[in-house]
């Protein structure tokens, strides 16, 4: 067992922006090893029909899997809704955590104001979502901002500019960032553009992601199934990409959150 808990713990994406939810879990357990594994290949992931994205969730995990992985987390908001399910009942044995947007603490602390929710449109189209949304909608006004190509500018590593900012612009109109107190981002990709978001916002906003909580969800899984790694050495972080490129790698270490 205790050569098991030694194992690392696997993180996947469409590309870089699980890393947001990894850093979370570096913070919170910086003695586990890590693999990451980024679909950029593959990316977008929010444009795809959900058979598909499933098919390709279920090939990387299979591939973790075989790397050794004592846990999953699908640190991807469109892969959780398309592919968690299915792989908790097909890998009954692994602990396998997805991701969702962090609706529920952004109505608790915003009751009866407006909240937007950007996500890609697979994650909006999504019953998970449907479902999540009509659980907390009658507390708040819950507005939901489909954000096809956004992932994109943090793949070419482009966190500020004016070109993203342009394109927040288009997609948080005038009219819906008009008295909106709290920003759900419903992709892990944005956090790494949380700035610009607040900055084209142009207000005081809450932001909210799902990476905190995700890694204690993760936390409590590994303490309950006993596989936390007992170590007084920092564990290591492993980072791949089916890209292949050099470029891509080093992206992803430069988010990688340093301890």
């Amino acid at each position: 067992m205790i050569e098991k808990n030694n194992n690392p713990i696997a993180f996947l994406d469409s590309g870089v922006g699980g890393i947001s939810v990894l850093n979370e879990a570096i913070k919170m357990m910086p003695k586990e090893n890590y693999i990451y594994f980024g679909d950029s290949k593959n990316a977008p992931y929010g444009t795809k029909k959900t058979t598909e994205v499933r098919s390709l969730t279920e090939k990387n995990v299979e591939f973790l899997l075989e790397q050794g992985a004592k846990a999953v987390v699908i640190a991807c908001n469109t892969a959780t809704s398309a592919a968690a399910e299915y792989l908790r009942n097909k890998y009954k044995n692994i602990p396998i955590i997805g991701v969702e947007p962090a609706l529920k603490p952004a109505v608790l602390n915003n009751e009866g104001r407006k909240i937007l929710v950007m996500a890609t449109p697979m994650t909006l189209a999504e019953k998970k979502f449907k479902n999540l949304m009509s659980k907390y909608e009658e507390f708040a006004q819950i507005i939901p901002v489909p954000c096809g190509g956004l992932m994109e500018f943090v793949e070419e590593g482009i966190l500020r500019g004016e070109e993203l900012e342009q394109y927040l612009d288009s997609r948080l109109t005038k009219k819906l960032r008009e008295n909106a107190t709290a920003v759900v981002l419903g992709c892990t990709h944005y956090p790494f553009i949380k700035e610009s978001i607040i900055k084209v916002i142009g207000h005081n906003v809450q932001i909210y992601d799902g990476g905190e909580g995700t890694a204690k969800q993760l936390q409590r899984r590994l303490v309950r199934d006993k596989l936390q790694r007992e170590s007084t050495e920092p564990g290591k972080v492993v980072v791949m990409n089916s890209l292949g490129r050099e470029s891509i790698i080093k992206l992803s270490e430069a988010l990688l959150i340093k301890v």
